[in-house]
């Protein structure tokens, strides 16, 4: 398994290296020895307690999404099909707070995308049919929940394709400059910025 360095601070992408043959393939799609000796922290990836998956069709959106509190990290790849996924940097004083970095990932190449605490995340389904698998360092709680347009124009996110479906809860989510404000000290992140 190899593992590639990205535009943002500490998200790397783990690139399995797929046996095909006139059978189809097999593909190793985590390594938890490699991924912890990458990381420097010897059991890191023990700490995924919670897989999860979603299934989209093609042009929905689902985000942009992040966590309060102490955040999560997770791994995300996608399972069938394709799709256009977007990490944004959210944590004040990060060499690259404020941006965004767009990823595709697909049923052919199985990368897996490493989110660590402290990132919004979305992606737009490319194909009839998407399925995305999330691994989670710590059960969700909504609670915690907090969301950012995912058309938001300070963001500036170009989506490759027309956007079909937008959940109700995304429809309502804040603005960046409302997050902004909020991860500067502005109080509690208000109904526009938490995720409903």
């Amino acid at each position: 398994m190899q593992i590639e360095h990205t535009e943002l601070a500490d998200v790397i992408v783990l690139v399995p290296q797929p046996f095909r043959d006139d059978r189809g393939l097999f593909t190793r799609t985590f390594d938890a020895t490699a991924f912890d000796a990458h990381l420097g922290r010897p059991g890191a990836a023990a700490a995924f307690v919670q897989d999860s998956q979603s299934r989209s069709v093609r042009g929905v959106v689902r985000g942009m999404h992040g966590r309060a509190g102490r955040g999560e990290a997770k791994l995300v790849r996608c399972a069938r099909g394709a799709v256009y996924d977007v990490l944004v940097d959210i944590r004040p004083g990060s060499p690259t707070f404020g941006r965004h970095q767009a990823f595709l990932l697909d049923d052919d190449g199985f990368r897996t995308l490493y989110v660590p605490p402290g990132y919004l995340h979305g992606f737009q389904a490319l194909t009839a049919v998407a399925d995305v698998c999330y691994r989670i360092d710590r059960p969700h709680d909504p609670v915690e929940d907090i969301a950012v347009a995912y058309d938001d124009r300070d963001l500036g996110i170009g989506w490759p394709e027309p956007v079909t479906v937008i959940s109700a809860r995304d429809r309502a989510a804040g603005s960046w400059a409302d997050l902004v404000a909020w991860l500067g000290g502005g109080g509690h992140p208000g109904a526009a910025v938490r995720a409903r």
